[in-house]
């Protein structure tokens, strides 16, 4: 297992950086560039734009972590609070659940879409409150997306990591005696906010600090999210370098490939800047709890999160609702709130006849997805077996291609493939999904493969079932749902990768992503809401399968 680790994941990962850090340094054969160099390095700083882009990708990425992180941690105390005059919105508690999960289910780039259909000086929100409260007859000339502080991609980024980081967080919890620490807290004067503040979040950030850190770094390097959201005049700079490979100049590849590696120092350095600002924030916390302080100051930040929290969900929701009636819109005139006329044209299409970028995503979804739950079951079997000191270290190599900028490895990865015979087809692009399904699929279930309770493969052991019955009978038995919802887990991230597919792929692979993230750009907005709503209308689809598949094999048990 551990050599299929090596040569599947950390393989792929370390070939892509090496020749783009090769290519970076001046050394490019097929341009017929064969010594070290710095000339790449200097063109890129003689770009115009870099240094605005750099500040960009700074402010957005920073920004939309932080804000998503404080979010799910007031989030998760709310979920906790059982006084109904703490926290205000208390009875929205029974709707949160019915947004998050398809805003979890759902890809970037199809809440991205959808947030430019709701937010756009044309959009939803603006249509509903005109004329009657703006006295608006026609669009405003306002710039509500692709802004140039990039606050579009910073709030899409809030929206959608929000979900995410919330369940992990939640998931995260049950290793923490909440309740009888709050109530100990509480006891001895602390307030509830002050409780969260000083006794669980300490606890708390150490066991979801690697999702955190994942976030950190698709947030500074995300590109679909940044091609429909963020401003293009400069870009942010994973967009900028994407848009640098893909120059008629095939001399642009030297500089390209030396912003990619830039981009890959910038997240080392990111990381370190962000772990600094944690250990600072957990040392002011220690001091704040050893001066014994019952500070109860903290009401008007409550009430700027409680209202921060539900908007932010709610945004989501409508994001992927106004998807939905784009898709069925004839005719939708300004400032009407809804469509004057419907049409199913575009569906009974799809119905008659499967586009082909579904067909591949379902294809590549299923296929990334499968590989990956064995790999998670076969991987997590042999550590059960066998154990080993190596276990910690392998995790850490199972979550790099999450922690490394896909920009910085994709263009190497390709050049790799090329190499080996790989020229863009289907096999190569399930791959280059895997490197990422995987990852995601064993953090979702490791935990539930941890938690199982061994008394049963005891009691099955000391009846004389085999080691594999065990495995096969009870193990896989007990982890039937868990098993699913990973599954389910891989073919959402796998509908959602768009640079693997578009790079690897070398764009003679369609799929839904790839499909919807260029006719943002400028297409018929019906067209463009079928193909978002597609997006996560496949992934909600399997994880209601997910869900609901062990409760109809359980009825026919009975």
């Amino acid at each position: 297992m551990l050599a299929i680790l090596v040569m599947g994941i950390l393989a792929p990962v370390v070939t892509g950086l090496g020749e783009t850090t090769r290519a970076a340094f001046g050394i490019l054969p097929v341009l017929g560039k064969h010594h070290f160099n710095l000339t790449a390095w200097q063109q890129l700083f003689q770009l115009p734009g870099f240094t605005t882009s750099l500040q960009l990708t700074l402010v957005s990425g920073f920004l939309a972590t932080s804000t998503g992180l404080i979010l799910t941690i007031f989030g998760c105390a709310w979920v906790y609070n059982t006084s109904e005059k703490s926290f205000l919105f208390s009875k929205l508690k029974p709707f949160i659940a019915p947004m998050l999960v398809p805003i979890l289910a759902a890809p970037h780039a199809a809440i991205a879409i959808g947030l430019t259909f709701l937010l756009a000086p044309s959009g939803w929100l603006t249509r509903l409150f005109s004329p009657w409260l703006t006295t608006w007859q026609l669009p405003p000339n306002l710039t509500t997306v692709q802004d140039l502080w990039g606050l579009s991609l910073t709030l899409g980024l809030i929206i959608k990591e929000l979900p995410f980081l919330w369940l992990i967080s939640l998931v995260a919890l049950k290793q923490i005696n909440l309740s009888k620490q709050l109530s100990i807290a509480q006891s001895m004067g602390y307030s509830y906010a002050n409780a969260w503040y000083k006794i669980i979040i300490p606890q708390l950030y150490p066991l979801i600090r690697l999702p955190v850190l994942v976030v950190l770094v698709y947030a500074l390097s995300t590109v679909d999210m940044a091609l429909i959201l963020g401003p293009n005049t400069p870009p942010t700079l994973a967009l900028a370098t994407m848009r640098w490979y893909n120059d008629a100049n095939v001399a642009m590849l030297l500089p390209a490939s030396a912003a990619a590696i830039g981009l890959a120092g910038l997240m080392i350095l990111s990381v370190f800047v962000w772990e600094i600002a944690i250990v600072i924030i957990m040392a002011v916390t220690k001091i704040a709890t050893r001066s014994g302080a019952r500070g109860k100051h903290w009401r008007l930040v409550s009430t700027a999160l409680a209202t921060a929290l539900p908007m932010s969900l709610l945004l989501g929701f409508l994001s992927l609702v106004v998807l939905l009636i784009w898709s069925f819109t004839w005719r939708w005139s300004f400032p009407d709130a809804l469509p004057t006329s419907w049409s199913y044209s575009y569906w009974l299409k799809l119905i008659t006849h499967w586009p082909l970028a579904l067909q591949h995503s379902i294809i590549l979804a299923l296929g990334s997805s499968a590989i990956a739950v064995i790999f998670a079951v076969a991987w997590l079997e042999v550590q059960d077996r066998f154990g080993g000191y190596l276990s910690r270290l392998t995790l850490w190599f199972i979550y790099l291609p999450l922690l490394v900028p896909q920009i910085a490895f994709l263009y190497g990865l390709k050049v790799g493939f090329l190499r080996i015979g790989l020229n863009g087809g289907m096999g190569a692009v399930i791959w280059a999904h895997l490197l990422f399904v995987f990852p995601y699929v064993m953090l979702s279930l490791i935990d539930s493969w941890r938690a199982i309770d061994r008394r049963y493969l005891q009691v099955a052991a000391s009846l004389g079932t085999s080691t594999w019955g065990c495995f096969w009978r009870i193990k896989l038995t007990l982890l039937l749902q868990p098993l699913l919802l990973a599954w389910a887990i891989g073919i959402a991230v796998s509908i959602g990768q768009y640079l693997p597919t578009l790079m690897i792929g070398a764009g003679k692979i369609e799929t839904l992503t790839t499909q919807a993230v260029s006719l943002a750009s400028g297409a018929d907005r019906r067209l463009v809401g079928v193909y978002g709503l597609l997006q996560a209308l496949v992934p909600i689809l399997a994880y209601m399968l997910a869900i609901y598949l062990p409760r109809l094999m359980a009825l026919k048990k009975l």
